[in-house]
């Protein structure tokens, strides 16, 4: 944009003397036009004009004490422009005219503090390490020379004293005799440290922490100054060296210890401690020890009995005195979110001190806990407003100096709530010391007359209650529920897909559909003996008993989290309800129901308006849940209740309270409805009437919300799904079921709700088994707007219409209604997903063809099909893909159309991959057996006649997958592939054992003798024998072969083959799979080998235990159970450094496959996962490499491990993790090696979801090292791969900096927040050093 025409020294000059124009107008126009010239000004255009710059800061200062206050305003601003552009000379008297400037005219008299305030943040913000713009030192010097020595008042370097040659007056933080110190001036102080904190010299820092401190200990300072003063020198901490940092705790701790300190005196002192905490954790983690007992000491049993003896003497409480133990609280509570690991020896005495005090109510004499107020609670606003205040109260902000010991008991349970969630994972929750000391007092003051304290309370209970879920909770929004849901489902079969066939279930299955629509009640299991879930039911009752007298009269915030505890317990619990629903049911209908309009005051309409909003949410949420997690007789009883409740909820005009409502519906739905409902009596029939008739409503709204509407029609696919099977009862009629599918189709052609309807008629397809409930027109036209979706963009939705066609597909009735015209549309619609370039659609897209195939196979198995899986058969494929495909040519070859397709396998030959190919042709020769135009006979003389190594390769591919297909009546012999074993082709004799095991597995008697009499044998013959047993092994429960009598001569020819080094991963691999098959035989045999004598023997018993936690039945977890945690104990303690490593690959598998065993012994296994992530010296050699010496370190491999099992263990059970110790590894492996620093950051990607308050307590830490990675420099030597490693961490570094700044803006927000100050500083060098690089990865991620 180009500048104004008079952004010059002569346009300033010209605006000058308006400055004393009489018109204020005029005088704010003209700093107002001033204020836009130097904005768009060239940055040096006043540089040369000093005179100029010289009468326009006298301007500006005089209009400072202007008698208008938009003009005060505007002239603020225009300094802050100037600083940009004056010369540097002109900044020192600015300055000195700004300090010294006294108001006579102006309403405001802190104006020429927030000048300076202004000017401070005017520029470029220094960091920790980095060299500062020339701009911003320039300003420093400025403020060295000028502002520091008028704050201190003298010059304190000497620069300054050159510059202050004449006498100082009076220093601006000296405290007055008549007026106490200036808090303004401490305003400039604190943005002073603030902004310009790393610049600082000592002397200059030891000046201001000189005059902070006077001010401190000086009687006569207000305490709002001295509040000031606390967060000056808190922010000064963080810049000062350890030697001053320890001489300043030094001093408080003196002065702690005097015998003779006034109350006041001693709750500042107290307050430094928790604002230090805040402000320095990891610095002020030493000083634990010495300065947190005089916290502790406050809040004693000998401190509460004096208070309550006093209390009792003078008729009131000591109000000077509880505002100590308030300090005391609220510094206690700092230490211990802030120095988790410091103040673990405290942890007791903090317990007790909480406790005490959280009962603690000294003018409530002769009273019950449990009464309540007359007028039932405190005003509203007034407990919100308490809540959020800060440390320090200002003079005269109390509304009843006469009680004050609610504040006590609101500070005792944010104690009990930093030691719950900095505690409970791991550690106090697993010992009982939560449920059997914290929770049953926090029950007991649900009744807390004071409100904001109860929500303290309920909070505190509901993060007990959350802490005790085994699982980890996922955040997720609507529109990928569904998806969710495939994923969990799709994640279940995955486990054990090799027990229950092939792997092409993965994509041939449907969702399991009992589980998405409710088809069965939930399965109520007995809660655990021991254990904290097991405290969790003991306590339920007398939790659920006092929260339904919450619920029924008290405030809207109270109950809403009153109903969030509900939800949390009946989540953990997966129920917990069934024998108090009746005492919540009625509260929580009310909860459900809209105020009463002009029930709120009308000015605080809308604040009102907003809490009931969220309340009515809070209680729809817990409908869900207790519809999901409790029999339909535990509900439906309430259901003349609850249902109008809910319709009303789905009518209403706020979005978020109708879409919660909508999902309600769907509970209730389940509910009402057979099979899990008794009867499809007259009266549920009349409540599904009403629910169906207003969900129907919100799908035909066009006014209503996209998110509305989506839910609304997922809801009525659960319906049509809940009355379309056998024994549903008639939920719907035929006409409401008729024009129920008219309306998902006519949703389906929406872009807006196409996927929601998609989703929809998948569960109603999959469910519907009665031919009047698809018509024909109807199926085809869905069918043909199903492939339709196939062409779109979208990816989510092309996998949820391929996932529909599949279950329609699989459904005989559904593909009944197509004709002719509709499959031949469907298969060519197909055709283009046949491509290896995406797995997951071309998976599915081969099951739905073979379906296909099997109904027409005349209409389907064309040579546009034949043409698209020779394209495929070329790439290498493995897995559920591989599987779908011999799916597809199984069904050809059945239907006997195979022929073609046959010669257009054999002319692809060596071209493609021997062992696809191979697979194939041999799946496709036994379908087809004499139609497919070729023999068995054709491949044997293949392999004993050509000379080629890759058709021989691929003969043998053949014959073997022939081989297990025919199973016995195969007339293959052994010795076909132990022939070609010594063979000098290095892929030949391989492929021959593949196929030899592959053949062994559909015939055992015959094939198992002979390859364990190879194993006998030295050399390859052994190594390649134990390739064709693992094959076996691999394979037999496909072919459901087996191999038990052959299982105790296998197991001591695999024991002694893998003896050799070469055969020690494929023989642990072959004993682990055998002890699956015979687990109480070899289990404890294999426990046994790892206590063996020998490193590589135990290494081996490692690695065959880890094969067998994947696959595993019913049968081997009975028997793996109680020797799991034992073995694990053990693989872990290993004096190896390399079983180690195995070991930790160990557990991250049990913990994947076999998380119910591990769960409840966590505490035992993390600290030996944590111990292992930590470096250790000893493992840190030199290795000379010509003229260079380089660093190795042994123990690379083992913590990258460590830190690849703590993730799965954050993942899969963060609530049984100390938070503390977790946090503490995570961020000293962000200064380790480049692999794990990626690790860690994918850690906190996660943990900044799972756990914000935990995450933005260590940010400060985060930033220090993310700060190190950023301005790290590679030597001009570095060679490409250090180069693109600094990159990538870079990147990623910049990458989670974006995400932590976007999830916790709070963060990164302006204010006077001690806590998260180096992210801040951290977060302003990012945006101004690395924006480019910033806004590269922004872009990246929202593409």
């Amino acid at each position: 944009m180009a500048r104004p025409a008079f952004s010059s020294p002569a346009g300033v000059a010209a605006l000058l003397p308006k400055f004393t124009d009489p018109d204020a107008d005029i005088r704010y126009m003209s700093l107002n036009d001033l204020d836009n010239l130097l904005r768009s000004g060239a940055p040096g255009f006043l540089a040369n004009d000093f005179n100029i710059c010289a009468r326009t800061v006298d301007g500006l200062v005089k209009s400072l004490d202007d008698t208008n206050g938009e003009v005060q305003n505007q002239a603020v601003k225009c300094i802050g422009s100037l600083t940009q552009k004056a010369p540097s000379d002109v900044l020192p008297a600015l300055v000195d005219k700004l300090t010294n400037l006294k108001c006579t005219n102006a309403i405001d008299n802190s104006i020429s503090a927030t000048a300076l305030r202004t000017f401070i943040t005017s520029f470029p913000l220094p960091a920790v390490g980095v060299q500062p713009s020339r701009s911003t030192q320039e300003a420093y010097t400025a403020i060295s020379k000028v502002l520091i020595p008028r704050l201190v008042g003298y010059a304190v370097v000497p620069y300054a004293a050159k510059t202050y040659e004449r006498l100082l007056p009076p220093a601006l933080l000296e405290v007055q005799q008549n007026g106490g110190v200036d808090n303004d001036a401490l305003d400039v102080l604190i943005e002073l440290i603030r902004s310009f904190g790393p610049m600082l010299q000592d002397v200059e820092k030891k000046a201001l922490q000189k005059s902070t401190v006077a001010i401190l200990n000086h009687e006569r300072t207000s305490s709002v100054a001295k509040k000031k003063a606390v967060s000056a020198v808190s922010f000064l901490a963080l810049y000062v060296s350890d030697a001053l940092l320890s001489i300043f705790v030094s001093n408080t701790l003196e002065s702690l210890s005097k015998p003779n300190l006034t109350a006041p005196q001693h709750r500042l002192l107290i307050m430094m401690i928790g604002s230090l905490a805040r402000t320095i954790p990891q610095r002020f983690g030493r000083f634990v020890k010495t300065l947190v007992p005089f916290a502790l000491r406050v809040v004693s049993e000998e401190e509460y009995r004096k208070a309550m003896e006093e209390t009792a003497e003078n008729g009131g409480s000591d109000v000077e005195g509880d505002e100590v133990r308030e300090a005391a609280l609220l510094a206690i509570e700092a230490c211990l979110l802030c120095c988790g690991n410091d103040m673990r020896p405290y942890t007791d005495e903090s317990i007790q001190a909480a406790l005490r005090f959280l009962t603690y109510d000294p003018n409530l004499a002769g009273s019950g806990d449990d009464e309540m107020d007359a007028s039932g609670n405190s005003d509203v606003e007034e407990a919100q407003s308490d809540a959020e205040e800060d440390d320090f109260e200002e003079e005269g902000a109390m509304s009843d100096d006469e009680d004050v010991s609610w504040k006590l008991r609101r500070c005792a349970a944010k104690v009990l709530y930093a030691i719950i969630s900095t505690r409970s994972n791991g550690d106090l929750l697993d010992s009982g010391v939560l449920y059997h000391r914290i929770a049953p007092v926090l029950v007991t003051r649900f009744q807390e007359r004071e409100e904001s304290v109860r929500l303290e309370v309920l909070g505190a209970m509901t993060a007990l209650i959350r802490k005790t879920s085994v699982e980890p909770r996922t955040l997720f929004t609507f529109a990928g529920e569904t998806e969710l849901e495939m994923t969990s489902a799709v994640e279940a079969r995955s486990r054990k897909r090799r027990r229950l066939g092939s792997d092409a279930t993965l994509f041939e299955s449907p969702i399991n559909t009992v589980t998405i629509a409710g088809f069965t009640s939930p399965e109520t299991s007995p809660p655990p003996t021991s254990g904290p879930r097991a405290d969790l039911a003991r306590l339920s009752g007398r939790i659920i008993q006092s929260l339904a007298k919450l619920l029924r009269d008290s405030t809207s915030a109270t109950k809403q989290s009153g109903i969030a505890l509900l939800r949390e317990m009946v989540i953990v619990q997966r129920g917990g309800l069934a024998q108090h629903f009746q005492n919540v049911a009625g509260p929580l209908v009310n909860a459900m129901k809209s105020a009463p309009s002009g029930s709120h005051p009308r000015s605080v309409g809308s604040a009102a308006s907003a809490t009931d909003g969220k309340l009515r949410i809070e209680a729809l949420q817990l409908l869900c849940a207790v519809c999901d997690h409790h029999s339909s007789t535990i509900v439906a009883p309430h259901a003349s209740n609850i249902v109008p409740a809910v319709v009303a909820a789905v009518k209403d005009n706020y979005v978020k309270v109708s879409s919660e409502a909508i999902v309600a519906v769907e509970g209730l739905l389940k509910v009402l409805t057979p099979p899990r409902s008794a009867s499809a009596d007259r009266v549920n029939a009349t409540f599904v009437e009403q629910l169906y008739t207003v969900i129907l409503d919100r799908t035909l709204a066009i006014d209503a919300d996209v998110e509305v509407r989506q839910r609304a029609i997922h809801a009525l696919g659960v319906l049509l799904a809940r009355g379309s099977g056998t024994n549903k009862g008639n939920t719907l009629s035929d006409a409401q079921r008729k024009r129920s599918t008219e309306v998902l189709l006519d949703r389906l052609r929406n872009e807006t709700t196409r996927l929601s309807a998609v989703r929809a008629i998948d569960m109603f397809l999959i469910s519907s088994q009665d031919m009047h409930h698809l018509p024909k027109g109807w199926m085809q036209d869905v069918a043909m707007e199903l492939g339709a979706q196939l062409r779109k963009a979208d990816r989510v939705l092309r996998g949820a219409s391929l996932a529909a066609l599949r279950d329609m597909a699989g459904n005989s009735i559904a593909l009944s209604c197509l004709d002719t015209k509709n499959l031949e549309a469907l298969a060519g619609i197909l055709l283009p997903l046949v491509d290896a370039n995406d797995l997951n659609l071309l998976g599915m897209a081969l099951v739905i063809l073979a379906k296909l195939v099997r109904h027409s196979p005349g209409q389907i198995a064309d040579q546009k099909l034949n043409a698209a899986v020779v394209e495929i058969i070329k790439t290498p494929l493995a897995g559920g893909v591989l599987d779908a495909l011999l799916l597809l040519l199984k069904a050809i070859g059945e239907k006997g159309v195979g022929k073609a397709l046959m010669q257009n396998l054999l002319d692809v030959g060596v071209n493609g991959d021997p062992a696809v190919v191979g697979k194939a042709i041999g799946t496709l020769l036994v379908a087809g057996t004499s139609t497919v135009g070729v023999q068995l006979d054709d491949f044997v003389r293949e392999l004993q006649n050509v000379e080629d190594e890759q058709r021989k390769c691929l003969a043998l591919s053949v014959l073997g997958e022939v081989g297990q297909r025919l199973g016995t009546s195969s007339p293959l012999q052994p010795a076909l592939f132990t022939a070609h074993f010594s063979a000098k082709s290095q892929s030949l004799p391989r492929a021959a054992a593949t196929a030899l095991g592959r053949a062994g597995a559909g015939n055992i008697e015959k094939y198992l003798p002979v390859i364990l009499s190879s194993t006998s044998q030295s050399g390859s013959s052994q190594y390649l024998s134990l390739h064709a047993i693992k094959e076996i092994l691999q394979s037999s429960s496909q072919s459901k072969a087996d191999v038990s009598p052959y299982a105790k001569p296998m197991w001591d020819k695999l024991l002694a083959a893998s003896q050799a080094e070469d055969n020690k991963a494929v023989g642990a691999e072959c004993i682990g799979r055998l002890t699956v098959i015979d687990p109480k035989t070899f289990l404890p045999s294999l426990k046994g080998l790892l206590e063996n004598g020998t490193p590589p023997v135990r290494g081996m018993a490692i690695q065959a235990i880890r094969f067998t936690l994947s696959d595993s039945d019913e049968g081997f977890d009975e028997v793996l159970r109680p020797m799991l945690i034992p073995m694990l104990t053990l693989m872990l303690d290993d004096d190896d450094l390399e079983n180690r490593r195995l070991a930790l690959g160990a557990l991250n598998s049990a913990m994947h496959n076999k998380a119910e065993m591990v769960l409840p012994n966590l505490p035992d296994l993390v600290p030996l996962v944590m111990k292992e992530s930590k470096v250790k010296p000893e493992l840190v050699r030199e290795v000379q490499m010509g003229p260079f010496k380089h660093k190795v370190d042994d123990g690379l491999e083992v913590r990258k491990s460590a830190y690849e099992t703590l993730y799965t263990l954050m993942e899969g059970a963060y609530s049984r993790i100390s938070p503390v110790d977790l946090f503490d590894r995570i961020i000293a492996g962000l200064e380790d090696e480049h692999e794990i620093k990626v690790l860690c950051n994918l850690m906190l990607a996660k943990l900044v979801m799972v756990d914000p308050d935990e995450t933005s307590r260590h940010l400060d830490s985060i930033a220090e090292r993310y700060k190190a990675i950023l301005t790290f420099k590679p030597k001009e030597s570095a060679v490409k791969q250090e180069v693109e490693k600094i990159n990538e961490s870079t990147k990623g570094v910049l990458r989670l900096t974006l995400l932590l700044h976007k999830t916790l803006p709070a963060s990164t927000s302006t204010g006077n927040n001690l806590q998260g100050e180096k992210w801040k500083g951290y977060w302003e060098l990012v945006a101004k050093d690395f924006r480019t690089q910033l806004m590269s990865v922004e872009q990246e991620e929202t593409a």
